[in-house]
């Protein structure tokens, strides 16, 4: 089979679509991926054609704030989240990708929750799409908004928004909201940590210090977030509570952060199942690929969110008691209380690892990918 991914060019987007990419891969599809240019080592560390069409996320953010009317691209707004997957990346993206779907002659598209170029690709293709959520199912209240906007670009090309002929949920039941109802065609698909390309998978509990030394956290606020202004307060609210592991996002240096750090251990963009094990806590921004990658290692978390559907992962997290949120405008020292409440309450432990044990009850991807290459034919 023929199988083509589609995502919004941020690391946030993409890496939830590797194990499912991989699976259709090792079964002997060809697999390929819709997104920029800047994302080619990626893919090719992990054996998978990038189709590269549109721009990187600044020129991306950039259209989406003036077609909004706002002067800062980087403010929380949801009008320009419409414009940014909804709006600007179809304008600047799908004649590109139409182009590079039609030489592809995919199968199947799957793309990722915010994507809306691959179900143009597929409506215009006339294919089936399956739409990859990354945590829990965001609220129709912020989809119809991105969706009402799409549909203007649909209709201007004379077709509409596609229904997905299935959602694949990596989302356990540990974390749904009270008045959860299973989407249309719905298929669970277990999680994972993000690996890299030659890490074995796998769904282990993170082992915990345990040895009665001081506790370990990992502070990783992901590609976007980990600033010095955002992290440093957090690390020094911090430094008398834990051993501290903190990661410095894609372009960050040590230095950066300022003096007095050396009882830190900063790490360059690493992948999180590589990093996970001897944690306690994870302190995070809430992106959903950290979340369910930390809760399928059975890590309980402190969620200090910071944009986009953080909130919503934040949620999810308190109301299942897997950790804490700490919501804005979060102070440092709450931030370090929260991490303590975790630490001195095996409640939040026990339910990480409840999540963990969904999560690895879950239909792999290898299977999921067995599925709808049988159901598609």
């Amino acid at each position: 089979m023929r199988i083509l991914f589609s995502s919004t060019p941020q690391h946030g987007h993409l890496l939830p679509l590797l194990p499912l990419a991989r699976a259709f891969r090792d079964r002997g599809d060809e697999v390929a991926v819709i997104t920029s240019a800047g994302f080619g080592p990626l893919f090719d560390a992990e054996r998978l054609t990038l189709l590269a069409v549109g721009p990187e996320i600044p020129v991306l953010l950039a259209e989406a704030a003036r077609l909004a009317g706002v002067d800062d691209p980087t403010a929380p707004d949801p009008a320009v989240a419409a414009e940014l997957f909804a709006g600007a990346r179809i304008d600047l993206t799908a004649e590109e990708a139409v182009t590079a779907a039609r030489e592809f002659r995919p199968d199947l598209v799957v793309a990722e929750a915010t994507d809306y170029v691959g179900p143009l690709v597929a409506a215009t293709l006339g294919v089936p799409y399956a739409r990859l959520a990354f945590g829990p199912l965001i609220p129709a209240q912020f989809t119809d908004v991105f969706d009402a906007v799409a549909e203007r670009r649909y209709k201007e090309r004379g077709l509409t928004v596609p229904a997905p002929s299935w959602y694949l949920d990596p989302c356990p039941e540990i974390l749904r909201a009270p008045d959860w109802a299973a989407p249309q065609g719905r298929l669970p698909l277990r999680p994972e940590a993000h690996r890299g390309p030659d890490t074995p998978s796998g769904t282990a509990d993170a082992t915990p210090t345990g040895d009665g030394s001081r506790p370990k956290v990992l502070l990783s606020f992901g590609t976007h977030f980990a600033t010095p202004e955002a992290l440093r307060p957090v690390i020094d609210a911090l430094a008398g509570h834990a051993d501290l592991v903190v990661t410095l996002g894609l372009t960050g240096a040590a230095a950066d952060f300022g003096d007095g750090l050396d009882h830190v251990e900063f790490i360059a963009f690493t992948p999180l199942a590589e990093i996970l094990d001897g944690i306690d806590v994870v302190v995070t921004h809430g992106g959903a690929g950290t979340t369910m990658g930390t809760l399928s290692r059975g890590v309980p978390l402190v969620v200090v969110p910071q944009g986009a559907d953080q909130f919503l992962q934040a949620g999810a997290v308190a109301g299942s008691r897997t950790g804490v949120a700490v919501m804005p405008p979060a102070k440092a020292e709450s931030v370090a209380e929260a991490v303590t409440e975790v630490l001195g309450n095996a409640e939040y432990r026990d339910n990480a690892r409840r999540a963990a044990q969904q999560i690895g009850a879950m239909p792999s991807p290898g299977e999921v990918a067995d599925q709808l290459a049988a159901a598609v034919g």
